[in-house]
């Protein structure tokens, strides 16, 4: 899959990105997400199999140090995982345990930062950071009418924020042009484009990758 600028999944990702910028724009000072807020950042989440090939190269593209600190943050989380999970193992799709099984060790796991947080609560990967990450802090209003919650777990903190109606986004186009890139990122990982559907963690996607290793 073509992770380059202007490519079909960046290109995806930067769209989530202008959106949540209209969105700013739109509601000045009401959305507080901002540098070194973790609330959303915490506990394992899935993430696509486009996004576990975006993080392995971008993680792979951080200074030495900084790598191996990633990577002995992502493997003691998933070495938890393990834990909780023993008879799950490679390639780590979480339809292998089943979504019930994931949200109870997402839950176990709840207060765990997310590997790829710096000691000030920044990602150091932000540019490179998963769809799910970019959809957070706002809800959707599809074309169809679905609507789909703000997950913000802290907007009862700001009730501007919580009272914020749910934002207009074209849900059923963005999937297809989205569902392409799955596949292809299904065989340039898994050999299988009908693994379209891959989903793991971040620790898991980041933990074989074998980060400490200098350059």
């Amino acid at each position: 899959m073509n992770l380059e600028p202007g490519s079909p999944y960046p290109e995806l990702l930067a769209r989530l990105d202008r959106w949540s910028a209209d969105a700013r724009e739109g509601h000045p000072g009401v959305i507080p997400c901002r540098s070194g807020c973790t609330a959303c950042c915490n506990g394992p989440f899935d993430i696509s199999v486009a996004d576990a090939m975006l993080l392995r190269s971008a993680a792979r593209r951080l200074p030495a140090q900084v790598r191996k600190g990633v990577a002995r943050r992502a493997e003691a989380l998933a070495r938890r995982i393990q834990a909780l999970a023993p008879t799950w193992g490679p390639p780590w799709d979480i339809a292998d345990i089943g979504d019930e099984r994931f949200d109870e060790i997402s839950s176990a796991l709840a207060d765990v930062p997310c590997p790829l947080l710096d000691e000030g609560g920044a990602c150091l990967v932000y540019g490179s950071r998963p769809m799910v990450c970019r959809w957070m802090g706002l809800g959707i209003v599809t074309r169809e009418g679905e609507i789909i919650a703000n997950a913000c777990p802290i907007q009862d903190q700001f009730p501007e924020y919580a009272a914020l109606p749910p934002q207009p986004f074209d849900l059923a186009g963005f999937g297809e042009i989205e569902t392409p890139c799955l596949e292809d990122a299904a065989e340039a990982l898994l050999g299988d484009p009908d693994r379209a559907g891959y989903e793991t963690t971040i620790a898991l996607a980041l933990d074989s990758l074998q980060l400490r290793r200098s350059p």
